[in-house]
């Protein structure tokens, strides 16, 4: 196979996909697309906005910041929708972000962090080109991965029920509220529990006078052109662990996801768009893009409606990540209005039904105790060597079922020949 047709899977034709999209339209769709929006803009977008402080970026180029990080990967959200049909979700790297900040604040220069984006994303282009990535994740066994997955989402399922069990008059409410909406078949069906959920949670932190009052300025973003340039210690300091959070640790995540669906995820495609989003990122000081674990989890639920469609939820995503883009500065103030408690509660009720499968498909066949280690690693968010837990989840992962389930891996060879 050339090299040209391993850098992405062969899809639908989009012109078709749209008009499916059109003639399936639904609210549990638009609503899911929008929930992982607010999820992944209110927080996050805050974090970003740290790290430019942090970094002591002027306004203006944090601003570009935001604008790319949103603006292109909402492209890349709804051209992956559109042309395989999946709920794939591209975003931005959240502990990259993080990293990039430490680095500008200790001397390092926004051109350089360009410089760094670019090659990473060429590096990632070259290892898609020639099959490497697409090999490696193809010989990590599914439980493995989908422990990993499990242990990345936990906090998010944690957050849900501390929020509720601390602050029962609202996050408790909308806990209560989401479960007691699926009693109800005929409108569950309709309208995702969590909508309702999010809806009482609105009304609640205004009734209790819990949301902020922000002056928000409507403008249009203005991004601002970044040159890159070069160096090694560069390279070294950002681009070593930033290369690994995008490979090993946030791409995988998103395809674990997709499995535990029962999806069958377009792995050289999820590598390679986020790695051409990322040259549209670093031109306006954006970093690397990647594709989402949690928003794609957050898609790809029950509560986005039917399977097979569940790809127009991240389609809408995508839309509403355009529009955070180009409104990026109103798209920051605007996450400040409710306590990020809120959208914790809301992301992890998106997100139920998501664990129940990933749990299922984790512990319930082959590789129990290489998934219950990369569940713990993954779930203890500790980095070592500037490298984020969920790498070390499948490494301590496979290692463990290479010791102690051998006989597995004899399987699984055997049902392949």
């Amino acid at each position: 196979m050339s090299a040209s047709n391993n850098l992405m899977e062969k899809g639908y034709n989009i012109g078709e996909s749209f008009k499916e999209l059109v003639k399936n339209l639904s609210f549990p769709g638009l609503t899911t697309g929008l929930i992982g929006a607010l999820f992944s803009s209110m927080g996050p977008g805050l974090i970003v906005m740290s790290a430019a402080k942090q970094g002591n970026l002027p306004d203006n180029i944090a601003v570009s910041w935001i604008f790319a990080i949103f603006f292109f990967a909402g492209l890349a959200t709804m051209f992956m929708s559109l042309y395989y049909r999946v709920p794939i979700v591209i975003a931005y790297s959240i502990p990259g972000s993080v990293l990039i900040g430490k680095y500008l604040a200790s001397g390092g220069n926004i051109h350089e962090a360009v410089g760094v984006y670019f090659s990473i994303a060429v590096l990632v282009i070259i290892l898609t080109a020639t099959g490497v990535i697409k090999a490696v994740i193809e010989h990590i066994p599914i439980p493995i991965m989908l422990g990993m997955v499990g242990g990345v989402l936990l906090s998010f399922g944690l957050n849900a029920f501390t929020g509720a069990l601390t602050t029962p008059a609202v996050y408790g409410i909308m806990v209560i509220i989401y479960f007691i909406w699926y009693y109800f078949k005929g409108l569950s069906s309709k309208i995702p529990g969590v909508v309702v959920s999010l809806i009482v949670g609105v009304l609640l932190l205004k009734y209790f006078g819990l949301t902020k009052s922000v002056p928000i300025q409507w403008e249009v973003a203005k991004p601002v052109i970044v040159s890159p340039s070069f160096s090694l210690k560069g390279l070294l300091t950002l681009g070593v662990p930033l290369f690994f959070m995008v490979v090993g640790v946030q791409n995988i995540q998103a395809v674990g996801v997709l499995l535990s669906r029962g999806y069958k995820p377009p792995i050289n495609a999820m590598y390679f768009i986020p790695s051409i989003a990322t040259f549209f990122n670093g031109l306006f000081a954006g970093h690397t893009a990647v594709t989402a674990g949690p928003s794609t989890a957050i898609c790809s639920s029950d509560i986005a409606g039917p399977k097979e469609y569940r790809w127009i939820a991240s389609f809408f995503e995508g839309v509403f990540w355009v529009l955070v883009g180009l409104l990026a500065k109103v798209g920051v103030e605007s996450a400040k209005l409710a306590p990020k408690e809120f959208m914790q509660v809301v992301a992890g009720l998106a997100m139920f039904e998501v664990f129940i499968s990933v749990f299922e498909g984790a512990f319930s066949q082959k590789f129990r105790k290489g998934a219950m280690v990369a569940f713990f690693v993954a779930a203890s968010g500790v980095s070592l060597f500037n490298i984020g837990a969920p790498f070390w989840a499948i490494v301590f992962g496979v290692l463990a079922s290479l010791i102690a389930e051998k006989g597995d891996f004899k399987k699984i060879n055997n049902e392949q020949q």
